[in-house]
């Protein structure tokens, strides 16, 4: 059985970063403590829409994985957005951007999202909600130079 070598870096990347927080995870950095998150959102309209709007202020020197990564081996690593309320949205329809080009030795291309980033969701609320929507967003920051990654974080919010 033959193993691509790209293949067999990303196993060996995503093993050693499983064993790194595997050894040790009190007293370990995550996600969140290189990335602060915002959120708001425009009144919820006559026929029930609303927009929410999310800002993500990531270090100098930090990424996280775009949505589409672009790379089917870090896909399970992207940065992810849920949006519910009590009621239930009928629907949601995130648009994430596609974040810029990082070229990983051995690895190849892939779409981080670095600084400033926003991510919009376009919400169709049930009939006669207007409760707050809670908001979670789930990701793993990543040096830029080191490839070194820090412990997955969900950041959860509520916007009114």
């Amino acid at each position: 059985m033959k193993i691509s070598l790209r293949l067999a870096v990303a196993a060996f990347l995503v093993l050693g970063a499983l064993a790194v927080v595997s050894t040790s995870t009190a007293g370990a950095r995550k996600s969140d403590s290189e990335v602060k998150i915002k959120a708001a959102a425009t009144p919820v309209n006559a026929s029930g829409k609303q927009e929410v709007l999310l800002t993500l202020d990531i270090n100098k020197g930090w990424h996280l994985y775009a949505n589409p990564v672009g790379n089917d081996d870090f896909e399970s690593a992207r940065t992810q957005v849920k949006i519910d309320s009590k009621s239930a949205p009928a629907t949601v329809k995130i648009d994430y951007p596609k974040g810029n080009v990082h070229d990983v030795k051995m690895i190849g291309k892939m779409h981080v999202y670095q600084g400033k980033v926003e991510i919009r969701a376009n919400v169709q609320r049930a009939q006669g909600d207007q409760g707050p929507l809670d908001v979670s967003v789930k990701f793993m920051a990543c040096g830029d130079e080191n490839g070194q990654c820090l412990l997955p974080a969900t950041v959860k919010l509520q916007v009114k």
